[in-house]
């Protein structure tokens, strides 16, 4: 991963000494809410439902083992216990006080985490695909142009104020498995013709008008991955809407011009920058990439080719970690190893949360089994991305006394949802209790196996931080005269086959949204076509209306509720 440089150590004890004082004027009453508030949101600081929540960058999921323990550290000194893994690779904490915060940047800063733009209108933590390096079908390994893309937005002046925030995703594989359309600019690294290039999507966004990102430039050319950011970035700056906060996004111009309107300005500010001074100063050397590359190079693998029978023989003795082995290991590209996915879905805990104990136990395996290094997932789950198969069993049994080896990767029971009402102050709706009540229904595995892969994703608002837009089963929080409701929608899928969810009718009242899942479910294993056939490739096969019926009882029953 990118170690920080002594200049990256002094830019973060500087900037956090800085909000040291902001923060003590702020409570002296020396500086004004207004102006107090667009510093905090600089520093990854909202003001929740109950208390402040600061929001961690992890740049495109990565973190090392030191990290780990100083986050154990931190939760249980200033917060709660735990910490929350987001939709976007990061964490969050729900329950800092804020005259406390100035001293735990102070911290994250001595392992090189920070706060800095994971709030307001700039740029975001940048996403990634979580098998980068390892995937077999990688083509590119992205994570080099995301940290050369990183240090160039990071504080740059020209894009700290934009109309609304700005997200980048990248994947450098055949499949896409950072969601990358559901990004302001999806950035997929390519080859073409032996060429290393980019291609750029624009435009995509979830929240209240979910839309996916649409194709700007087929092949950008490796050296000019700043200069068509800066093109994108510029074009949002100059054009994007400030007088409205739902129409701020940059989807919102490329819906309103149109695509080739859009495309027509992006390029010809990307033939303005490349012609100028400034081109030349932003064109990448290989020498830079070179330098970058260097970060993100191979371990020291140690392959061994007589372990696959000792696996199987581990595992014919032992059905929970056969089950494990089944759901929760995928292969890697250096024969003798695996990727292992660590769930954070276990019974009775809120998706994505991850105890001090647990953040704890995790930097032991990963020093032990994995080169010191962790990924998040944009679902709120975790990877060891280098683990022997030797390992495996040992490496299971220590991940299941930590209770994080919930065989449940991509079934009914691994659902990704925001905290909601429990703790965000924008959300209409719960989503902890619904998970739990869905939990419930299908927690036996076997039932989980049967049904076979599926997405299931709740937000508490329309701002679709639990990304129910691309859930293949969508659920939506909303208020109706005080009480919560839930609107669902089906198809959405966030990857190559990415689409959004249609939603299907009426909402359901609290007490109704957990039967109603089992419904659809239920509906879906009548309707395969065969024991093969997934819910997503069923519902495109029989469209909506089967659904429909079975989530309302009755077709004539259903229209008439949505009329």
């Amino acid at each position: 991963m990118y170690r920080y440089d002594e200049t990256d150590r002094e830019l973060l004890r500087q900037r956090t000494e800085q909000f040291r004082d902001q923060t003590r004027r702020y409570l002296a009453g020396e500086l004004p809410e207004d102006d107090f508030r667009q510093l905090r949101l600089r520093n990854g600081l909202y003001q929740q439902r109950h208390a402040p929540m600061l929001r961690i960058s992890v740049p495109y999921g990565l973190l090392e083992s030191a990290q780990l323990r100083r986050m154990a550290r931190i939760v249980r000194t200033y917060d709660r216990g735990y910490g929350h893994f987001t939709t976007r690779q990061n964490i969050q904490l729900n329950w800092p006080q804020l005259e406390r915060v100035p001293d735990l940047l102070a911290e994250l800063a001595e392992v090189q985490l920070h706060s800095i733009q994971a709030c307001g209108n700039a740029t975001r933590n940048i996403t990634s695909d979580y098998l980068a390096g390892v995937a077999v079908d990688e083509i590119v390994d992205p994570r080099p142009y995301c940290e050369l893309l990183r240090q160039f937005v990071a504080l740059h002046p020209e894009f700290y104020w934009l109309p609304r925030k700005f997200k980048f995703g990248f994947t450098g594989a055949t499949v896409d498995r950072a969601a990358t359309r559901t990004n302001d600019a999806a950035v997929h690294v390519l080859r073409r013709d032996g060429a290393v290039g980019y291609r750029f999507f624009v435009g995509g966004g979830l929240g209240r008008l979910p839309l996916l990102g649409q194709e700007m430039n087929a092949f950008v050319p490796e050296a000019d991955l700043l200069l068509y950011a800066c093109a994108i970035l510029r074009t949002f700056n100059r054009f994007g809407r400030r007088d409205n906060i739902h129409k701020a996004r940059i989807k919102i111009v490329l819906r309103e011009w149109g695509i080739e309107r859009f495309r027509a300005a992006l390029e010809e500010e990307y033939a303005k920058i490349r012609s100028s001074a400034e081109g030349e100063r932003l064109r990448l050397l290989p020498e830079d990439i070179e330098r970058m590359r260097g970060h993100f190079s191979a371990p020291p693998y140690r392959p061994s080719s007589e372990v696959a029978a000792q696996v199987t023989a581990q595992a014919d003795r032992d059905p929970r970690f056969a089950a494990w082995l089944k759901r929760n290991v995928r292969p890697h590209r250096m024969p003798g190893y695996r990727v292992v996915f660590v769930s954070l879905k276990a019974p009775q805990r809120a998706p994505g949360d991850c105890t001090a104990a647990q953040f704890e136990a995790l930097a032991e395996v990963c020093d032990a089994y994995s080169f010191g290094e962790l990924r998040s997932t944009y679902d709120q789950n975790l990877v060891l991305a280098d683990v022997a198969e030797r390992d495996l069993y040992a490496l299971w049994g220590r991940l299941d006394a930590a209770q994080l080896a919930t065989p449940n990767i991509g079934l009914t029971t691994d659902m990704t949802a925001c905290p909601g009402l429990d703790f965000c102050g924008l959300a209409n709706a719960g989503t902890l209790g619904v998970t739990h009540d869905i939990y419930r229904r299908f927690d036996s595995l076997d039932a989980q196996y049967e049904i076979g892969p599926i997405r299931i994703t709740l937000s508490g608002c329309m701002n679709g931080c639990g990304h129910h837009s691309v859930g293949h089963i969508g659920i939506l929080g909303v208020d109706k005269h005080g009480e919560e409701w839930y609107q669902v929608t089906l198809g959405g899928s966030p990857g190559n086959d990415a689409a959004i969810g249609e939603r299907v009718g009426r909402a359901l009242a609290r007490n109704e949204i957990a039967d109603g899942v089992e419904r659809l479910i239920h509906a879906y294993l009548r309707l395969r076509s065969d024991d093969d056939e997934t819910f997503i490739e069923c519902y495109r096969r029989v469209g909506i209306a089967p659904f429909k019926v079975a989530l309302y009882g009755s077709e004539s029953d259903s229209e008439a509720a949505a009329a």
